[in-house]
């Protein structure tokens, strides 16, 4: 059997690709067969400020140059704020029960009506939030196919990784940005097809073709009957070259040369971290994740200055604690832009009720006036049949 099979009266059924010479009744490579998948080293050139990155996102966060000037110290808010402590109605719990009651279809609403409120206590309850805004830097080696993009490397020094301008977005706004490095861009032949622009085709090994699926590979389909899909031949051409052994290059898409550059990679996000202060109330911690306070206090700076005179000693440990946790943990990695903190009281409302001469309780919390009552009397279990 030679390298090519034609015909007169059927298709051509792909040949032996000369250039990448496999058998033609080999099974498909495994997956990474044809060559490696990523770049080797010596694609990389080194680029002064840039000696550790790598391709993928090798190099990790690049910590902030120090500041030419001392950082000024953050200054204690002028006025303290009055800690005021809200309180509901009877008429107002009565209502959030109403409605807690009315999304339970299983639920009674026969103790919101009959029931006869006794007592009515608040409890203090503070959520201290810290968060700072942050720019981070990261550097990788990253490539594209080449067709004819400026190549500007060694044309001048490249910038460092901090010293290339970028639009910040708003405080507290979450976002990245991509960027090619200044003075890195360079042509190189592309790794994955050798320069070829062609890589083999994973699915007939190179052939060109592969075993008929209709006959096996007999040429007969029943008995002496010649098998119609592959007119006798046993193999038919391979759908994912077409019979041409190889197909465009994933990587440079047949351009057979990469653009090599370097990639800076600035993120802004907002570290955050809370405290809830301790509350006897009886309400499970949990609870209070899903809801909002009334905001008693907000302080918003370039660096922080912890919380000052409130009445609860735990918080104001807590906000001298995480504003010099956060100020020491992320100048390490990323350049600190802004912080803020504020003080939220979140109302919680202990309800205690009688209904048919029995005691019973409810909670009612947060801005969002949210009710737990896990001992509501008048439930049932039902089924849909």
């Amino acid at each position: 059997m030679d390298g090519s099979i034609a015909s007169d009266c059927g298709p051509s059924y792909g040949s032996i690709n000369p250039v990448f010479a496999t058998s033609a009744m080999s099974a498909p490579p495994a997956a990474g067969t044809f060559g490696p998948s990523a770049p080797p080293a010596s694609m990389f050139d080194i680029v002064p400020g840039y000696e550790g990155t790598m391709a993928g996102g090798g190099g990790g966060y690049l910590p902030p140059p120090m500041p030419s000037v001392p950082t000024p110290a953050p200054e204690p808010p002028p006025n303290q704020p009055e800690w005021l402590i809200p309180s509901i109605s009877e008429e107002r719990a009565r209502e959030a029960l109403a409605t807690y009651v009315a999304s339970k279809c299983c639920y009674s609403s026969s103790p919101v009506k009959e029931g006869v409120i006794t007592n009515m206590e608040s409890f203090n309850t503070y959520r201290y939030r810290l968060e700072t805004f942050t720019e981070s830097r990261s550097t990788e080696w990253s490539q594209e196919p080449y067709s004819g993009q400026p190549v500007d490397a060694g044309a001048q020094p490249a910038p460092g990784p901090w010293q290339i301008a970028v639009q910040a977005p708003a405080f507290f706004k979450e976002h990245k940005q991509t960027m090619k490095v200044p003075f890195t861009s360079s042509v190189k032949n592309c790794h994955s097809c050798l320069g070829m622009g062609r890589s083999p085709c994973s699915t007939c090994a190179g052939a060109g073709n592969k075993v008929c699926w209709v006959c096996n590979g007999s040429g007969h389909r029943m008995g002496d009957d010649r098998c119609t899909h592959c007119n006798g031949r046993g193999r038919e051409n391979c759908s994912s070259c077409n019979g041409n052994g190889s197909c465009q290059c994933d990587t440079c898409h047949g351009k057979r040369q990469l653009l090599v550059f370097i990639n800076l990679n600035v993120k802004w996000s907002t570290e955050k971290d809370d405290f809830l202060a301790q509350q006897s109330s009886g309400l499970k911690e949990h609870n209070l994740e899903r809801v909002s306070g009334k905001e008693l206090f907000k302080d918003t700076q370039y660096m922080l200055y912890p919380v000052m005179g409130f009445p609860d000693a735990s918080l104001v440990q807590a906000s001298e604690r995480l504003v010099r946790d956060h100020q020491v943990k992320f100048a390490q990695t990323s350049r600190i832009l802004q912080q803020r903190q504020t003080i939220e009281l979140i109302p919680i409302t202990k309800v205690n009720y009688m209904w048919k001469g029995k005691p019973h309780v409810y909670f009612v919390y947060g801005n969002e006036f949210e009710v737990n009552a896990d001992d509501y009397p008048a439930t049932c279990c039902c089924s849909v049949m």
